[in-house]
């Protein structure tokens, strides 16, 4: 199987997009954040489904997709908290389970010998609601007059994000216990 297939192309692409997203949100050009961001987002959709489809998996595409995600929506969240849009304590609250988990997975690693641990539906949740809270204030920049207040989707994103950075501490926990 080739490592360089379609699906991890895609993920490489969305990768080398976050500069390009970032650089659009600094210089203001806020239209084409919106589009780039779709593009990333539809790549991140298409990339998995294609892998399980054409039964492309590979290891290298296992761990560059998560990474891909984390890496766009800690860009994203950083810079939309410098500039007001979301709050500092969910992109605070959002890279402290990133790092929670991470640290996690190593120690789960070096205890257990366990390379690849399976997401669970809340954290797969937690990380859809955080890539729709900031696509839908791209867009709510974009069409201001047509879309209401973001506040309920950046509470159900700190529910998520938290909820989910829980599941793990106790799910890991249990496995090591038991």
């Amino acid at each position: 199987m080739g490592v360089l297939n379609i699906p991890n192309t895609l993920t490489l692409l969305r990768i080398v997009a976050i500069p390009f997203f970032a650089s659009t949100l600094i210089y203001k050009r806020y239209d084409i954040a919106l589009a780039v961001f779709v593009a990333a987002s539809i790549t991140d959709a298409l990339d998995g489904l294609i892998a399980r489809v054409t039964n492309k998996q590979t290891k290298l595409g296992q761990f560059l997709d998560p990474m891909a995600d984390k890496f766009l929506l800690i860009t994203s969240f950083i810079l939309f908290a410098i500039y007001g849009w979301v709050p500092t304590w969910l992109t605070i609250s959002i890279i402290s389970r990133d790092l929670i988990v991470l640290l996690g997975w190593g120690l789960f690693y070096m205890i257990h010998h366990v390379v690849f641990i399976r997401p669970s539906i809340l954290g797969k949740s937690a990380i859809a609601a955080q890539m729709v809270l900031l696509a839908y204030i791209l867009l709510r920049i974009n069409f201001r007059e047509l879309l209401p207040d973001q506040t309920v989707l950046i509470w159900v994103t700190a529910i998520l994000t938290v909820a989910s950075g829980l599941y793990y501490i106790v799910k890991g926990l249990m496995y090591t216990n038991g």
